[in-house]
């Protein structure tokens, strides 16, 4: 199982869109960033997104691209501040999942998965970037396998 761990695009301020969908750059990085994990024939099995219009826009275009199974879906418990303790719980080990959400949450899962402390930073996400998570052979975590970021520099 893979677990793909992904921040929302660039998103609008509130004053120009209340409730901050994606903004033209956000989207055109998330678009660029999907077709590279296309061309690397990245297997998604089903894209989970918190519900917040970013996240849905950047599931959505993640989906175009990667086609996963199982569609895309509005997952409960991927809020910014919601605890990913629980949220691991509820991961299933014969899927490739994509998770789509916001921070801290996303930097808070990947401590929490690699070290056993969702306090520990251990990537920082950038807008529209996957972090790819895989079990760790050698024990009962998880290591990060890759990343894919808009910014290299």
């Amino acid at each position: 199982m893979a677990l793909y761990l992904v921040q929302h695009g660039k998103n609008l301020p509130k004053d120009v869109d209340p409730d901050k969908g994606l903004s033209d750059d956000g989207a055109a990085d998330v678009r660029r960033i999907a077709d590279v994990a296309k061309g690397y024939t990245v297997k998604v099995d089903a894209i989970a997104h918190s519900g917040k219009k970013r996240a849905l826009q950047t599931a959505e275009i993640f989906a175009e691209a990667l086609s996963p199974a199982r569609g895309v879906s509005e997952r409960e418990g991927l809020g910014a501040l919601d605890d990913v303790a629980a949220a691991a719980k509820n991961l299933k080990s014969e899927e490739n999942l994509m998770l789509v959400g916001h921070l801290p949450f996303m930097e808070k899962m990947t401590g929490y998965l690699t070290a056993g402390d969702a306090e520990k930073r251990v990537f920082k996400f950038q807008n529209g970037g996957i972090v790819c998570l895989d079990a760790d052979p050698d024990g009962d975590g998880w290591v990060v396998k890759w990343t894919l970021m808009p910014q290299i520099g």
